[in-house]
């Protein structure tokens, strides 16, 4: 699953999505319907026409290339415990990130991230740093 961080850094030209895909294109990359909300975000914050014009167009593009993992009851599930353990433990993520986890540990998902400082408090997802050269 990528992350909206390794997304946002697409946008940005410092991450080459194309070269990370490469070579695996039999694997299942896809996004969360919690990276569609946080990418639209961006495109509603936009101030300035052409901005929100350039954002919307990117966006779009994900859209067509991504499949979108909806929430589901076994994510659901798997955010509820991760939630209460991290709350306990008093290393909480923020709560779109809790989401990510949950849904790729919930159907056994890499989490390709660009922000690895917040998911390495969560040892049961596996991630995959794509800010790395």
């Amino acid at each position: 699953m990528i992350d909206t961080s390794v997304l946002i850094e697409h946008e940005r030209g410092r991450v080459n999505i194309a070269r990370w895909i490469e070579g695996r294109e039999d694997q299942p990359f896809m996004i969360s319907a919690i990276t569609v909300s946080e990418l639209l975000h961006g495109v509603h914050r936009a101030t300035e026409r052409v901005q929100r014009a350039r954002r919307s167009a990117f966006v779009e593009a994900i859209l067509d290339r991504f499949p979108i993992l909806p929430l589901d009851l076994p994510t659901a599930r798997q955010h509820a415990e991760l939630w209460a353990e991290l709350s306990a433990a008093g290393r909480m993520i923020g709560p779109h990130d809790l989401w990510l986890a949950a849904a790729c540990i919930a159907h056994g998902l890499i989490l390709a991230t660009a922000n690895t400082r917040e998911f390495s408090r969560i040892a049961a997802v596996e991630v995959e740093n794509w800010s790395e050269p």
